[in-house]
């Protein structure tokens, strides 16, 4: 029987999946890499599903030439793919999985933000009937930025849905446009896409750099009357400084579901998102559906099968370069 090592918070998501599969045995373990690292060790482990935590050393030691790491996610920085494929590990990702769930989780707060849904719930709870003026976001315009799979999405559903006027920035393909979508604005710089912006939605990987993409200097790019919607890496975002224009009234608001440390933690004890009236929270549910928890499961799965029967080709290989390791019998 095939012990595949799920952490735990992935195993809790898919495990309606893996109960349902035969010929494996799948044994939930912590996600700190430590703890991680042993219980591959005791069970003898080759194929580990895990979560977006970082794993920085001892998880690339404790598996033999040939293993594999399948992300349960698309997002992967926290896999160190040098680290891996100089240990002959196989890293893959779950893509095209949680576009639809995360863009509709955007749209969910462009909507909650627009219409304050939030503060009124909070008055009628206090007994208050207290009417907001909301606002209708056709028309409106949309920063989007970044231009994957879930930008694009984004993009699509503001402009067709909404008749919203979105401007698309596409950092990776400066110059390069290889697609379009009907209605959107593709743009190259930050800048330029933020201007006179209502919303902002962040949709870039949590690379090293983009570390703190959204600094001091950018996020004062942003007008006074425009709201912050995160939905892709808690990273990107120097949470002190949008603290510090949130206090300041600089921005109308924030709506977050990534955060640097999760649970979330203030990045500094006196500058706690939660204690502002302007922030929506949300504790990193955009891709928590029950489809897009299945779809995971089932990617993840089948990556590890692919590695099991060799077939390398059709696996979501996030470092290729590992099989040229494979072959000289690393």
């Amino acid at each position: 029987m095939t012990v595949v090592i799920v952490t735990e918070a992935e195993y809790k998501k898919g495990q309606a999946t893996f109960v349902n599969t035969p010929e494996m045995t799948f044994v939930p373990a912590s996600n700190e890499e430590t703890f991680l690292a042993a219980a591959i060790r005791e069970a003898n482990a080759r194929y580990v599903i895990l979560g977006h935590a970082q794993y920085n050393d001892d998880l690339y030691r404790a598996l033999p030439p040939g293993s594999v790491l399948a992300r349960f996610g698309v997002g992967h920085d926290g896999i160190d793919k040098g680290k891996a494929t100089a240990a002959g590990i196989l890293c893959t990702n779950t893509p095209g999985t949680l576009d639809d769930s995360v863009a509709e989780h955007t749209v969910a707060l462009l909507l909650a933000i627009s219409r304050k849904l939030l503060p009124m719930t909070a008055a009628m709870r206090r007994g208050i009937w207290d009417q907001e003026l909301g606002q209708e976001v056709r028309g409106s315009k949309i920063a989007v930025i970044g231009a994957g799979p879930i930008g694009r999405r984004v993009a699509a559903m503001t402009s067709a849905g909404f008749g919203m006027r979105v401007a698309l920035c596409d950092r990776a393909r400066a110059g390069k446009k290889t697609y379009e979508i009907p209605g959107v604005s593709v743009v190259e710089s930050y800048e330029e896409a933020v201007a006179d912006a209502d919303f902002v939605s962040m949709h870039i990987p949590g690379t090293k750099e983009n570390l703190h993409f959204l600094d001091c200097e950018r996020l004062s790019k942003l007008r006074a009357n425009s709201w912050l919607i995160n939905t892709s890496r808690g990273s990107i975002v120097d949470e002190v400084a949008l603290y510090d224009l949130l206090a300041r009234g600089s921005i109308a608001g924030a709506a977050l579901d990534v955060f640097t440390v999760e649970p979330y933690v203030p990045s500094a004890p006196d500058k706690d998102l939660r204690t502002l009236d302007d922030v929506i929270l949300t504790p990193h549910v955009g891709s928590y559906t029950a489809a897009a928890v299945r779809r995971m499961a089932e990617r993840a799965l089948r990556n590890v099968q692919m590695a099991m029967e060799g077939r390398y080709g059709e696996m979501d290989l996030l470092n290729p370069g590992v099989l040229e390791h494979l072959k000289s019998g690393l």
